[in-house]
């Protein structure tokens, strides 16, 4: 490979200020947000604005045998858009355009760089709504969240990022162009192949364009429940309660000890004594309904050991109760690097997995700090260990690789919405059956026969 000749080609072909090989644009644009997750400095940055620069890029990198690494916002936790060494880095996040609004039919058309919130607050304009919010919502892209399958908060009720792609427009391997999917409700023709690009981890296609489904924004009366608990069980035990009564939340969060005491002290607030855990509640059903949800929620919490239960109408209360879940992760940043897991269990064993990630932070000595969107079951372990502290690194990642292995014996799978990506393929490789990691790699070599597209990410022997 040519690296030199790579770069003159990409800025001969593409138009003026697209390619950029300046030494801080590559070392910004080598890694995400993963800590510790391998990474290298690609040959070159490519701001992509169209899906023509897109083919372009491919069609390039194709015929010199370069990789291509897409990227969204650069947000993912996983390692899934680090760079491998003289790589080209095809950043899709000038693409952001709302190409379209079908209000009758409820679904939009956006490029891949549209910001999630900013998707939210374009068709709420006109009455509709798109459900998922990861909590990197403010910053992380549609593509992005296509390529990992991102969840969220309100995902316990409303579903994840494939449950609205009705379709998607990629670019292949060898640059040719797929639309794929529907606009219409219902539709079944052929392979599911929208189904299979989202979660792919830009290891299939490079997605440049993607059809939405949306909800109708009126109907929902958000009433929130939040209450205190003991410790980590009592709180695991009230989340088991709540899905054990039947009852469907549209946010169902949990945030322990050390995030409420990383919050409440960046933000100056004062916590009631003994308070080991927070669990959130909302319910959005309107009128008597979602006031007896409410009630119901409460009532579950007081028997679970909950103490100092509040609750809310009011959208400007709803948002005061759930702030310390959108700052629980930033402020846990302020103490050390914090690598993140991302495990889903059955809601059942909320309780028991909790309790062992408790027994691994005491056993390795590290700190632990758990957030979760304990109404399905996906729990996100954030391991902290002090900058330039080798062996606490070596025992954090102890912590993480044990964690993966009691959620997997508890019937869980090690990623729920984050990916794959690099931090992964070893509990990937322990998850998925010598039979389906064949499956993968045929897959894989049918879409992309000499693996350009961001190899070695998403499932074990991605290279393959």
């Amino acid at each position: 490979m040519n690296a030199d000749a790579v770069v003159e080609d990409l800025i001969a072909a593409l138009p003026e200020a697209t390619v950029d090989t300046d030494p801080a644009t590559l070392a910004r644009c080598s890694h995400d947000d993963a800590e510790w997750a391998e990474f290298a400095i690609p040959s070159a940055v490519v701001f992509a604005t169209s899906t023509d620069d897109v083919v372009r890029t491919v069609q390039i990198a194709a015929r010199h045998g370069v990789p291509v690494v897409p990227r969204g916002a650069g947000t993912g936790l996983s390692g899934g858009a680090n760079a491998t060494a003289g790589c080209i880095v095809l950043s899709l996040e000038r693409m952001t355009a709302v190409v379209r609004v079908d209000v009758e039919e409820r679904y939009a058309v956006v490029q891949a760089g549209v910001l999630n919130d900013d998707l939210r607050r374009h068709v709420a304009e006109v009455g509709l709504w798109y459900p998922p919010d990861p909590a990197s919502q403010a910053i992380s892209t549609i593509g992005g969240n296509v390529a990992t399958n991102a969840g969220g908060i309100c995902c316990v009720k409303y579903g994840v990022t494939r449950d609205y792609v009705l379709g998607l427009t990629v670019v292949l391997a060898d640059g040719q162009v797929a639309t794929v999917g529907r606009t219409t409700a219902k539709g079944v023709t052929g392979y599911d192949l929208a189904g299979l690009f989202v979660g792919s981890e830009g290891t299939l296609g490079i997605v440049v364009e993607v059809t939405l489904k949306l909800l109708p924004l009126s109907g929902r009366e958000e009433r929130a429940v939040i209450g205190y608990f003991g410790s980590l069980t009592d709180a695991g035990r009230a989340v088991a309660a709540v899905s054990g009564a039947g009852i469907i939340p549209s946010a169902l969060e949990l945030i322990d000890r050390t995030c409420l005491h990383a919050v409440a002290e960046w933000q100056g607030w004062e916590l009631p004594e003994g308070a080991s855990a927070l669990l959130l509640a909302k319910v959005d059903e309107p009128g008597a309904r979602g006031e007896e949800l409410a009630a119901r929620i409460e009532t579950e919490f007081r028997a679970a050991g909950g103490s100092r239960i509040e609750r809310a109408v009011e959208p400007d209360e709803v948002a005061r109760l759930f702030a310390a879940r959108r700052l629980a992760y930033p402020a846990l940043e302020r103490l050390g690097p914090v690598l993140t897991e991302d495990v889903c269990v059955p809601r059942r064993a909320v309780p028991e997995m909790l309790a062992r990630i408790e027994q691994a932070a005491a056993d390795e000595g590290v700190v632990i700090a758990n957030i979760a969107h304990a109404g399905d079951g996906n729990l996100h372990p954030l391991i902290i260990a002090p900058e330039g502290d080798d062996e606490a690194k070596r025992r954090a990642k102890r912590a993480f690789d044990r964690i993966v292995d009691d959620c997997r014996a508890l019937g869980g799978t090690v990623t729920g919405e984050h990916g794959v990506g690099l931090l992964k393929l070893p509990g990937a490789a322990e998850e998925l059956s010598p039979v389906v990691q064949d499956l993968h790699s045929r897959i894989k070599h049918a879409l992309d026969p000499r693996s350009i597209l961001n190899p070695g990410k998403a499932f074990p022997n991605g290279a393959s």
